[in-house]
């Protein structure tokens, strides 16, 4: 049913042009951002279209699922299976804890499987309902934009169907990408390692990422054998150096085989599994190879450059700081926009989008002090500049603060493994304009921190705050010695 509507103009102007259309937005992608948008804008008034294409849970082949990437295939099942993968240290942890452990503990993968399986079909069922309670118009099938105002949608069955929306939302988000090396179709991406038949016993991961580190941590944790390759010298590019350095021998600790500055060339097919060959000449047999060098957004299918939506050259979309493309009435946000690839952020621009264009509240997403977490074992949180960031930045110099230390239950347990804490802290202002984690519970612990630093929290207000005894947290207002000072501009020794 149409109705008559106005169209807006500039961000917070409007001009009076009467046009008649089926919705007043239409999004394209149900994952994070689209649906908070959604929500919200219907939570304004806006009369709301949504479509997605049909969720398969035991497949991986169809990108669709409403819930998106981190409901359906990313954050949520992941998190199941490190929360599995952790109980083989905590066995290994409980026996100097008096427990007396049978042996052999075996590992159920098809269970786990299973259990993580039925969970994301309930939060998918969750997400549905969200949109349906809130009014939201929920369609199945696969949209793309014919014009400024206009979708074609593709359904299930073939049938194309075509409205008209006074805005369009393109919230489609991001997918695996593969390295071009000849037998690249014999390895696997993240989409697939959540939902493998077999459980593989020896495994070559590509990638250096939250991905690469994360089933690094997450096979190894359940038994498998794990090479991990990658082109730098240590993983994790982008966060903390020193950070890094933690996080690699942490791996190695727990029993993964580091392979730094090396590159996959080859993957060949033989009765025994997959035989992988290096840059550097070695050559491994693994039941699986996974690729974890990154994601694309999602934008080929969408028709976008011929409506006149600029990309980039990443094919990422072109959006200003009110998440709005390079067509007035045509909008993005989340990964398909390749700024912040966070589910959070996703959620905050998405909300800001719907102020913006539905709540006569202009608002930009504010991406200083958001916080992170690497979920391998033990995790990485940070939030706010690392210290290299802070050098380059700042305009004065920069105190490091810092604490390693073995968590009291590894004192008990033997487990030879340190948590490190980091804060960094303008000299000139005394704000703590980074903080950083390694170790058990260290994005629980993050989420205050981050709460502080947003807040402008300084350092004299970190040491004025009252711990919690005994708990890693404290450490964070118990660290009063300089590590070290380093002047604004001046140039780490590292080559990373």
């Amino acid at each position: 049913m149409s109705r008559k509507m106005l169209i807006d103009g500039e961000v917070g102007n409007s001009t009076v042009e009467e046009a008649q259309y089926d919705f007043d937005l239409f999004v394209i992608g149900a994952g994070s951002g689209g649906v908070r948008a959604a929500r919200t804008s219907a939570g304004f008034g806006a009369k709301v279209a949504i479509c997605e294409l049909p969720f398969h849970p035991i497949s991986s082949e169809v990108i669709g699922g409403v819930g998106g990437t981190c409901v359906i295939r990313g954050c949520v099942p992941k998190k199941i299976l490190v929360y599995g993968a952790s109980f083989r240290g905590e066995f290994e942890d409980a026996k100097n804890f008096g427990w007396e452990l049978r042996e052999p503990i075996e590992f159920n993968w098809k269970k786990l499987l299973h259990n993580k399986t039925q969970e994301i079909i309930r939060l998918n069922g969750i997400y549905k309902r969200l949109l349906s309670s809130s009014g939201v118009t929920m369609l199945e099938g696969e949209g793309k934009v014919i014009d400024s105002h206009g979708v074609e949608l593709t359904q299930p069955d073939g049938a194309k169907r075509q409205y008209s929306a006074k805005h369009i939302l393109i919230a489609t988000g991001s997918r695996a990408q593969r390295p071009s090396i000849p037998g690249q179709e014999l390895a696997i991406t993240s989409d697939e390692a959540l939902s493998l038949d077999e459980f593989p016993k020896r495994v070559v991961i590509l990638g250096a990422g939250y991905i690469a580190v994360e089933f690094a941590s997450i096979w190894r944790g359940m038994g498998a054998t794990v090479d991990l390759f990658y082109r730098k010298a240590l993983p994790l590019r982008g966060f903390d150096d020193e950070m890094r350095t933690v996080v690699a021998r942490n791996l190695e600790g727990r029993g993964i085989k580091l392979h730094p500055e090396r590159n996959l060339t080859e993957l060949i097919k033989t009765e025994d599994g997959i035989r992988v060959l290096t840059d550097h000449g070695e050559e491994l047999v693994a039941d699986a190879v996974l690729f974890a060098t990154g994601r694309a957004s999602n934008t080929k299918r969408l028709n976008l450059e011929a409506v006149g939506v600029e990309l980039d050259k990443t094919g990422a979309v072109k959006v200003d700081e009110y998440s709005r493309t390079t067509v007035p009435s045509i909008w993005a946000v989340g990964d398909v926009t390749n700024r912040m690839n966070l589910t959070p952020v996703a959620l905050m621009e998405g909300t800001c989008f719907s102020k913006t264009v539905f709540g006569g509240q202009p608002s930009k997403p504010d991406y200083n002090h958001i916080p992170c977490a690497v979920f391998c074992i033990p995790p990485l949180s940070v939030v706010g500049l690392s210290e290299q960031q802070a050098i380059e930045q700042a305009n004065g110099d920069i105190l490091v603060f810092t604490s390693t230390f073995t968590p009291m239950k590894n004192t008990i347990s033997g487990r030879q493994e340190k948590s490190v804490m980091k804060l960094v802290v303008d000299s000139e202002t005394d704000k703590v304009i980074g903080a950083s984690m390694c170790g058990p519970d260290a994005p629980e612990i993050m989420q205050g921190i981050a709460v502080a630093l947003k807040c402008g929290a300084t350092k004299e207000q970190f040491d004025s705050t009252v711990g919690i005894h005994p708990s890693a947290a404290e450490e964070f207002v118990t660290m009063r010695s300089v590590t070290r000072r380093v002047s604004a501009g001046s140039k780490p020794k590292t080559n990373l």
